[in-house]
This record gives C-alpha cells, structure tokens and sequence, in this order.
C-alpha cells in the first residue's frame, strides 16, 4: 500500500488459491479488452456474483496502482474531487528596525485533493465500487471524465479549475440491480459512458472448485454442498438466494470440526440449517415458511448426500 497526497493507493494481488476458472478468465479477458480500447468498465450483478473480486482482479491485471471508492448515500462530489479542509496560517514579523515592529497575518483554507482527483491526476485505476449507492448527482463529475478526458474541478480548487485525466487511467464500476435496497437509479448518460457485463451466479465448476480452495475439505464434500446450495438457491423459497459465500461458510465450518457433507451427520445438518434455513428471507416470517425452509434443506441434503445419491460431478457439470 502507497500514498499519494495522504490517500491510500492499494497494490492488489491474488490472494493464495485464488480460482481462476474458464468463467473468470473470459470475463477478465472480455474487461481488460474494453479497458484496453479506452472504455470504462461496469461490472452488474446479484450479490455473491462475485463482482468486487473480479473488479480487483481486473484491475491487478492492469498492473499499476489501484484507488478504490466505495459508494456512499452520503456522499458529495466534493467526496469524489476533494475539498477545503482545515486553514493554513501565515504569520510575517518584520523588525528590520529596531524600534519598530510589523507584523502581517493571513489565514486561507488548505484545499485537499481526493480520491477521483488523485486517481485522474496519477493515471491509476479505480475501482469504484456499488457506485449506484451513491446519489446520482454525486456522480454528475464523472460525465466529462469518462468522455472528455477531463475532470472539473471547483473554481474554489488552488490552481486550474480543470484537469486533464492521464492517460493511464482506467475506470471499473461495480454495482447491485436497481431493485436491490439503497440502490439508485443512475444517469443513463454515465451508464451510456460504460461498457457494462451482466454477471449472475459463478457456474458449477468454480462454484465448487472456489469452495474447496477456500476450505479445504475433499472435493467430493465440496460438490455435495455446492449441490445443495444451487438447489436451494434455484427454488426461489427465500427472497436473498444464498451465494457461494454460503457454500463457503459450511465448508469451512466442515473443515474445522473435522464433519463432513453426509446425511446423518448432525454438525453438517445443523450448519446446513443455520446457514440456509435461517432468518435468510426478509419476507419468511411465518412458521408454516419457516418450516418449509427447513423441509427442504432435509430433503436436499437426503438427495445430495445419502449413501444412493449420484456423484454430482457427473450430473451437474454438463450444466456449466
């Protein structure tokens, strides 16, 4: 990690493990190619599709330094662009002659500059990420940035009210749909400016293969839980469909009490339970719901995970 006028720049890498599937390779690609062509990023999608990991993954690809801006209700373009923070004084005192003294006192507000600016000033990449978050006129600065190259900045900015975006600047926007809560509707005119990539759910393979690298459990137990999690997620009986990052907090629980994804097995039935079944639905507040949740995790977990349930390697991946 650097710093640039007291802002944090990250240099991001891979963490250990990191999968990098034929899914996430092509849409890597597909981003550093539009990228590459001069064109900002929009990465779109439910949430656990995945969409900040592919966004820092993009732009370490890119291999230069990296501002990330996380999208704020409260934020203002000066939020974005910087503003005046704290005063500067100045104090001269003059006694060239002896029995006389002067003294001349001034105070004027520090402009700082922040994070857009420094990011447009520095040629880095920018990850800004749930940008709809913010309000849609915080957002207006990035317009001329993204199509003229060239940030305005507030005339009350020390120096030029106008700054010419470096050439190695490079834009990735994550965000949620607009149906998601604390979503804006953004401008069309910036999502006009933005080449942007639907994401949904990871395939089976990386699904499966992400669970196991970040658990550690055998394979076998890692299909079984991606099995499980897909078919719940697919009948739609809670209104936030679990992710891989359910897949992964079973597993890991799995790993640490050394279970495993078999029926019968109280420690993965329980953890089955807490994970999916539980309090996941906003609108599920019903026992009869409740219940129903419940069912279907016990049957879900009797079809994957009995002694007579098919490999799921070998059903699931002609889906991928």
């Amino acid at each position: 990690m650097a710093r640039t006028d007291a802002i944090a720049v990250l240099s991001a890498r891979p963490r250990a493990g990191f999968v990098e599937t034929h899914f996430v390779r092509d849409i890597t690609e597909r981003a550093l190619s539009y990228l590459a062509s001069g064109f900002p990023v929009h990465l779109c999608g439910p949430s656990g599709s995945g969409k900040t990991t592919l966004a820092m993954h993009i732009a370490h690809r890119l291999g230069q330094p990296i501002m990330l801006i996380c999208g704020d209700d409260e934020f203002g373009t000066s939020d974005l662009v910087g503003g005046q923070n704290g005063f500067r004084r100045r104090k001269i005192i003059d006694n060239f002659v002896h029995s006389v003294l002067k003294t001349e006192e001034d105070v004027a507000q520090n402009w700082v500059d922040n994070r857009l600016t420094v990011a447009c000033r520095e040629g880095l990449s920018l990850v800004y990420d749930e940008f709809t978050r913010s309000r849609p006129e915080a957002n207006n600065v990035l317009l001329s940035v993204l199509e003229e190259k060239v940030l305005v900045l507030p005339a009350s900015r020390n120096g030029n009210s106008y700054l010419k975006v470096h050439p190695n600047f490079a834009a990735i926007f994550t965000s949620n749909p607009e149906d998601y809560a604390g979503v804006h509707k953004t401008q069309d005119a910036l999502l006009d400016r933005m080449v942007t990539i639907d994401l949904d759910y990871f395939d089976w393979e990386t699904e499966v293969t992400i669970t196991q690298s970040r658990s550690g459990i055998a394979m076998e137990d890692a299909e079984r839980i991606v099995g499980i999690v897909r078919a719940y997620r697919e009948a739609g009986v809670s209104e936030l469909a679990p992710t891989v990052r359910s897949c992964i907090m079973i597993a890991k629980v799995l790993s640490l009490r050394e279970a495993r994804a078999q029926d019968g097995d109280p420690v993965f039935m329980q953890t089955c339970l807490d994970v999916l079944a539980s309090g996941i639905s906003r609108a599920a507040k019903s026992a009869k719901k409740a219940s129903r949740r419940r069912d279907l995790v016990f049957d879900l977990v009797r079809k994957h995970c009995s002694h007579e349930a098919e490999t799921p390697v070998l059903t699931s991946l002609a889906h991928a």
